[in-house]
């Protein structure tokens, strides 16, 4: 008999996990439940002794390291400004996709900001422990570069006789997203055609804009 397929995948729909997070405060209870199962704690010193605060955005207090905290402190969550029912579907949309999710979707998805989702995309690649970056969605900025000596400052014996410029050095390649800052750099054995546009698909969306010099070799 043949698999049943993706079509026949079970689990909670979008609808279902709408009607189980109706608000901002039922996704707080939900995180809470996750991370404090056995009863609140601390999230700078694990201390159990703690109580309700009236801080603006940490709503309890410690009574052992005297500090303020949410369920954010000390997690993956804690330097977001997101509201949690947002997290909550962003997880949602990290688990179930067939394909490792973008940041872009994330974006377009749950109408947040391209870094906004680009930071989230991250923490829940941490979150679970998922290796790998996410690519560049651009506009980004490629080129290349030769790393090494002058064939002019080597001894007689060591020099290349053969071609210039990039002769007798490391060929590395690299590509800025313009957004974000991020920069993705690899050590190539060659600059020819194929290998440069094999970087540039493993590390920038295909739809997005990409500058370069007037090397034709990066285009598509």
């Amino acid at each position: 008999m043949k698999a049943p397929g993706k079509s026949y995948r079970t689990g909670i729909s979008i609808f279902e996990l709408t009607e189980m997070f109706p608000s901002e405060q039922s996704a707080v209870e939900w995180f809470e439940a996750i991370l404090w199962p056995n009863g609140r704690k601390c999230g700078h010193c694990g201390g159990d002794k703690t109580s309700m605060a009236s801080h603006k955005t940490m709503p309890y207090w410690c009574k052992e390291c005297r500090k303020y905290f949410s369920v954010r402190t000390g997690t993956v969550l804690a330097k977001s400004n997101l509201p949690l029912r947002k997290w909550v579907f962003g997880v949602y949309l990290f688990v179930t996709g067939l394909k490792e999710i973008s940041s872009m979707k994330l974006h377009r998805e749950l109408h947040i900001g391209q870094k906004a989702a680009w930071f989230m995309l991250h923490r829940l690649r941490e979150a679970w422990s998922v290796s790998g970056l996410e690519k560049f969605s651009g506009p980004v900025e490629v080129d290349e570069t030769y790393v090494g000596g002058k064939e002019d400052n080597k001894h007689e014996n060591k020099k290349l006789k053969a071609g210039r410029d990039g002769v007798g050095k490391t060929a590395v390649v690299g590509v800025k997203d313009r957004k974000t800052n991020e920069v993705k750099a690899k050590v190539v054995s060659n600059t020819k055609k194929t290998t440069l546009q094999g970087f540039v698909g493993e590390n920038v969306e295909s739809e997005a804009d990409k500058y370069t010099d007037n090397n034709t070799s990066y285009l598509l």
